[in-house]
Formats: C-alpha cells, structure tokens, sequence
C-alpha cells in the first residue's frame, strides 16, 4: 500500500487520483471515474469531489491500493 502525503486537512478524489499517478490531468477525473472501480474505505465511490482525510484507504482498479497521509 502506497502512502499519497497531503498538506491540507483533505484532499479531493479528483485531486488524489492525479498525485497518486492514475490520471495525468484533471480534466480525466471525471471520465475515469466512470469508467474504473474505486473504494474509498471499502465502498464503492465516483463522486470526484470526494473529500479525502488522513487514514483514509482508497483502491483504484488498475492503479492500487492508496493511503491518504499528512506531511
């Protein structure tokens, strides 16, 4: 499980899954989302607004298993 480090209290999905190195822009979180599965903390998620906090658990099909960290 990689740690993805934040400076902020959250993060959202859209933003996490272009530090993590899913997608190479923003403007792909949208349709990357509907097209893959991801879990936040063991539940199903497409929603790209997504606030992501420290301890969370985030699973991207084709990508892997991500936790979210603070710096």
């Amino acid at each position: 499980m990689t740690t993805v480090t934040i400076r902020t209290e959250y993060i959202t999905l859209g933003q996490f899954l272009k530090l993590a190195d899913c997608i190479q822009s923003g403007g792909q979180a949208k349709s990357f989302l509907q097209e893959n599965s991801i879990q936040v903390n063991g539940l199903d998620e497409n929603r790209r607004g997504r606030k992501l906090y420290e301890g969370d658990k985030v699973t991207v099909e084709g990508c892997g298993e991500f936790t979210v960290g603070r710096e």
